[in-house]
């Protein structure tokens, strides 16, 4: 049996559920909601390159280094991004929450907010992770703000970890939220999205 198993996380404005194929036309068009795809420090795929990432995500599933999520907003019913649990550490109980975009229009909205809340719980709550980690570019600004309002608190910059498609090396900011910290997180979280 995998760990985590594919589930589908129901929240009130967004739900999160098995990424499959069936999603490709509607994570395409989202992906052209700000051209996502053109951000030089971020991994999104072109809309025609939408359909390959969802089979390489499905595959890394298989493999069980990855449980792949698509992300629905409630208001719409339409698919508005992706998201997922990666670097699987079954013997260590330990997840990244990663490879995360969403169409523009709903940047910005409470639905980043209680996708995170729906992760987090159910990696803390369910699965009994003692450890979340965050990863991202040093330069992504937007997100490394996101991942900090989290709760989530940095590790530290590895230096050259990667390199980006256009062949530059990314310096990766590493952070983590603990078991012992989800208690404040959370609730940190219920009062953010209780705020709107």
């Amino acid at each position: 049996m995998s760990w985590p198993e594919p589930v589908t996380l129901e929240g009130e404005v967004a739900s999160l559920v098995p990424l499959a194929q069936g999603h490709a036309e509607e994570l395409a068009d989202a992906v052209t909601d700000g051209a996502l795809h053109r951000l030089w420090y971020t991994t999104v795929p072109a809309p025609e390159d939408v359909e390959a990432e969802i089979n390489r995500r499905l595959g890394l599933q298989a493999a069980g280094s990855m449980l792949p999520f698509t992300v629905i907003e409630k208001a719409s019913g339409q698919a508005v991004g992706m998201t997922t649990y990666m670097n699987i550490d079954a013997v260590n109980r330990r997840v990244e929450i990663g490879s995360t975009w969403y169409r523009k229009s709903v940047q910005r909205t409470g639905v980043n907010t209680e996708c995170k809340h729906l992760l987090l719980s159910h990696a803390f709550d369910t699965l009994g992770c003692i450890a979340v980690e965050f990863r991202t570019h040093f330069m992504n600004q937007q997100s490394r703000r996101a991942i900090e309002r989290l709760g989530a608190k940095l590790d530290g910059i590895l230096r050259s970890h990667m390199r980006m498609a256009d062949g530059s090396l990314r310096d990766t900011c590493v952070y983590s939220i603990l078991a012992h910290e989800w208690p404040a997180v959370r609730a940190n979280l219920a009062l953010r999205m209780e705020r709107g």
